[in-house]
């Protein structure tokens, strides 16, 4: 009895891709995002993010040479740097930061043109303050690229196209 019980659990997971594709089908090409920010190196993070988390997650087959069968593009549209808390004993004083910025992601049918996904996506992650802002900030690029990589990944993932 306990046995069914554990087992039934599991009853409904599934190995794969959760679209119903098998894996690495479909190839994706990932086309330079483009930065509409005054926020500099926000594109070339963001690319090579979203193409390192396509390989991880493994749905769809990452290409860099050929045309793949669906090309994700991209534009970095907003970047904000908002205060969280401040420095006990001066309320002026940021000590932690939330960076977040918003892309909007097409993907398209390389074929037929048709677009598959369409969809503003934002990435954020914290950043604690040290004497440098500018190099704090700079080591706080790649974790926040990788959250955004990882919310397009898993749009393109579970898309039911």
């Amino acid at each position: 009895m306990l046995l069914v019980v554990l087992l039934s659990g599991c009853a409904g997971y599934q190995v794969g891709p959760s679209n119903g594709q098998r894996a690495g089908d479909r190839t994706v090409q990932v086309v330079p995002f483009t930065n509409r920010t005054l926020e500099p190196r926000l594109s070339d993070a963001v690319t090579a993010a979203l193409r390192q988390e396509i390989q991880r997650e493994g749905t769809y087959k990452l290409v860099t040479q050929a045309p793949g069968d669906v090309v994700v593009s991209g534009e970095i549209t907003h970047f904000l740097r908002g205060e969280i808390s401040f420095v006990p004993t001066d309320v002026i004083t940021a000590r932690d930061y939330q960076l977040s910025f918003t892309a909007h992601v097409v993907a398209r049918d390389r074929l037929t043109g048709k677009i598959l996904l369409e969809r503003d996506l934002t990435g954020t992650t914290l950043m604690r303050v040290g004497p440098d802002l500018p190099s704090v900030e700079r080591q706080s690029l790649p974790p926040l690229a990788t959250d955004l990589a990882r919310k397009i990944t898993a749009a393109l993932a579970d898309g039911d196209w």
